[in-house]
């Protein structure tokens, strides 16, 4: 899924915390990230701040329906 314009980043990554399976980010070089992993989310995170505040667009991979539930509801809240 491709997700964009995300600005609360540490809600973003307390989402990606609670999912269950496994969550990736895949990078524009297509390079796969363990978003559960917390070293690849400060990876991610040094990438981010370098370009603004907020992540202007994301592609990701979620494993499990219920996680990609609970990703998508964030991102409506938001």
């Amino acid at each position: 899924m491709k997700i964009k314009n995300i600005t609360d980043i540490d809600g973003f990554f307390n989402v990606i915390d609670s999912c269950d399976g496994k969550v990736e980010l895949i990078t524009g070089e297509g390079d796969r990230l363990n978003l559960k992993s917390k070293l690849c989310q400060y990876v991610s995170l040094a990438s981010i701040l370098k370009v603004g505040s907020e992540i202007p667009e994301l592609e990701l991979v979620a494993y499990e329906a219920e996680d990609t539930q609970k990703i998508i509801n964030f991102l409506m809240k938001g």
